[in-house]
């Protein structure tokens, strides 16, 4: 199994960002209340709170005149819910993103910190809701392999290297949560993004209602095969209910999830899936859904694996669903993702296929919320906008400042929605409207 999480590389240069003036603010007021969790429903001023969300993880990184007008396109199509990178670590590691947030010896990119700051400013004036996640099992934001290689004397393994091959990757990852060092150096970053106060606002995150949630990682799993799960369950369960219960003791009025993939990430078990959102401090569970990369979806025959694809990815959803409603939690449809017609990233390629997914999983939620069920969301990833690919291979590169919702370690236009896509914007306006009115 190769995981689509490998990584970006852009340059150093790239951390003189170009923070100049943000559009003005549409749409909704402000939010003054907090997202609360109710059982199986999360509710805001005392209704249920259902969104069409999406994954905008480079909102730290672009100027702010672009963040403005990505966040008025949004918005404009009833997307109400941005999920977010909060972190990224200096990193070795093959492509892993630059500017990063730190470097593990306490030094922080001012601006990037900045850029959050306006992001989540920005992101409340439009009255919309943000997730943001402190770190990440692959390396394209440096993430886990980072702290470790902090720690153990520089050793590291790049995802994809053909010396190390799948598994080898996410066993090494899975160091993390038995190094006390590691984890210590990640709950000293947890600490200083939940405690920041907002350069812009003035306000506390951890007091701020635009925070619907912190995530503890993007993706998290507790290994890459079943031998080195079974050694690593003990301290990945630790790591969660400890990082949790800390940004809890920080940001007591914000929820707390994983981030977790669900059972592909979970080695396929059900019961792993219900142990890592067992403690009480985790507010909701979480799951990503990824049939092209998983060999549902075969990239080279669209069209002829398409419906197979389609009914297992209805089937996943339903799988995540009974869990959710077994564990007595909220379930976010968090991440989910398809290529354009052919497997081709061009602007002229049509989605008429991404588009069909997208139109299941957002009825999916639709169905779930009109059966008083626990799916009360998804995050479609990711978000392109205006975003473009500088180069006729499609592929980032060093010095690149276009960031796209296709991590620069992706071929850029891959799954990211661009804004010239209106047919699948039609579905998030047309979806939103119809959850509004349940």
């Amino acid at each position: 199994m190769i995981n689509r999480r490998t990584i970006m590389g852009a340059s150093l240069a790239a951390s003189a960002l170009a923070l100049t003036g943000c559009g003005s603010a549409k749409a909704r007021p402000a939010s003054t209340s907090f997202v609360r969790r109710d059982g199986t429903a999360l509710t805001l001023d005392g209704k249920p709170y259902r969104f069409v969300g999406a994954n905008m993880w480079y909102a730290a990184w672009i100027d702010r005149a672009r963040l403005g007008r990505e966040l008025d396109a949004l918005a404009a199509d009833g997307v109400t819910n941005l999920r977010v990178a909060a972190s990224a670590e200096h990193s070795p590691l093959k492509n892993s993103v630059r500017p990063a947030f730190h470097n593990g010896e306490g030094a922080y990119d001012e601006a990037l910190l900045t850029g959050l700051d306006h992001a989540v400013a920005e992101i409340g004036k439009r009255g919309l809701k943000t997730v943001l996640y402190l770190t990440n099992f692959w390396e394209w934001s440096g993430g886990m392999a980072t702290y470790l290689l902090w720690t153990n004397g520089g050793r590291y393994i790049d995802m994809n290297d053909p010396a190390h091959p799948w598994p080898e990757f996410p066993d090494f990852v899975a160091g993390f949560y038995r190094s006390q060092e590691a984890v210590g150096l990640y709950h000293d970053h947890v600490r200083r993004i939940v405690g920041r106060t907002n350069s812009v606002t003035g306000v506390r995150y951890a007091d701020d209602p635009t925070i619907m949630a912190w995530q503890l990682a993007n993706e998290p799993r507790p290994g890459g095969t079943d031998a080195v799960t079974d050694q690593t369950l003990p301290a990945f369960h630790d790591w969660i209910s400890g990082t949790a219960r800390l940004i809890k003791s920080i940001a007591p009025k914000q929820l707390v999830s994983t981030g977790g993939e669900g059972l592909k990430g979970s080695m396929e078990r059900p019961a792993l899936v219900l142990s890592s959102q067992a403690d009480e401090s985790i507010d909701y569970t979480t799951a990503h859904l990824w049939p092209g990369n998983w060999g549902w979806l075969d990239r080279k025959d669209m069209a002829g694996s398409h419906a197979r694809s389609m009914t297992l990815s209805a089937e996943y959803i339903a799988q995540h669903v009974a869990l959710a409603k077994q564990a007595g939690k909220p379930l976010v449809l968090e991440e989910f993702g398809y290529p354009r017609d052919g497997d081709l990233y061009a602007l002229d390629v049509p989605t008429t296929m991404r588009d069909q997914f997208y139109e299941m999983v957002h009825d999916a939620v639709l169905a779930d919320a009109r059966a008083g069920g626990p799916l009360v969301g998804s995050n479609f990833w990711a978000w392109n906008g205006e975003g473009r690919a500088a180069h006729a291979d499609a592929r980032f590169k060093p010095g690149d400042t276009a960031f796209l919702g296709d991590p620069p370690h992706e071929p850029q236009g891959w799954y990211g929605v661009f804004d010239q896509d209106a047919s699948t914007r039609a579905i998030f306006r047309d979806r939103a409207g119809a959850l509004a009115g349940v």
